[in-house]
């Protein structure tokens, strides 16, 4: 539960809509900018940030090759996973998908929220029929990194993800379904 004007709400999830997609853009650019706005030139931010516009939303929700879950309270989206086929710079192991984005904005910390979608998130691969869900996480992001090896993720090496023009290290990291 997270405090919303005073009140302690709870985020209810369920499978997101096309009319979601204004709705997860604004959750998608904010929680980046909460977690990362930081370590970024504003340029670089704005080109990274083009991602989460409504029209890309809009393509990956219709899109049946994407499952996206959101959690809402208060008719706002707090949290939302993205899981998908795999896109990262690395060679498959066999049937794999990969969870594409996992945010939680930051009322929701430690509310149990997180593990709930990352319950959604395996039951999603094993649909799928994956024996591998793979994600990337930023090198510095040790909350996330934590919070995936408890689902036992093990790291599956490093590569440069793009950020506008600036080059970060992130993991990619795999679990054996």
């Amino acid at each position: 539960m997270a405090k919303a004007g005073g009140i302690m709400t709870t985020l209810s999830f369920r499978d997101a809509l096309a009319s979601d997609a204004p709705k997860l853009a604004r959750l998608g650019a904010r929680t980046f900018f909460e977690t990362f706005g930081h370590l970024y030139d504003p340029a670089d931010l704005a080109i990274f940030l083009a991602s989460h516009a409504v029209a890309e939303w809009e393509k990956q929700l219709a899109d049946p090759a994407f499952s996206i879950r959101v959690g809402e309270a208060d008719g706002e989206l707090g949290a939302y996973a993205k899981v998908g086929p795999p896109s990262l710079p690395f060679e498959p192991r066999g049937a794999s998908t990969e969870l594409r984005q996992f945010y939680v904005l930051k009322p929701w910390h430690g509310t149990g929220a997180a593990q709930e979608l990352m319950t959604w998130v395996l039951d999603e691969a094993q649909r799928r029929e994956a024996r591998h869900l793979y994600l990337s996480v930023f090198t510095d992001n040790h909350r996330a990194r934590r919070f995936y090896a408890r689902d036992g993720f093990v790291e599956e090496g490093p590569y440069a993800c793009m950020v506008g023009n600036q080059a970060d290290e992130d993991i990619v990291m795999r679990l054996d379904l």
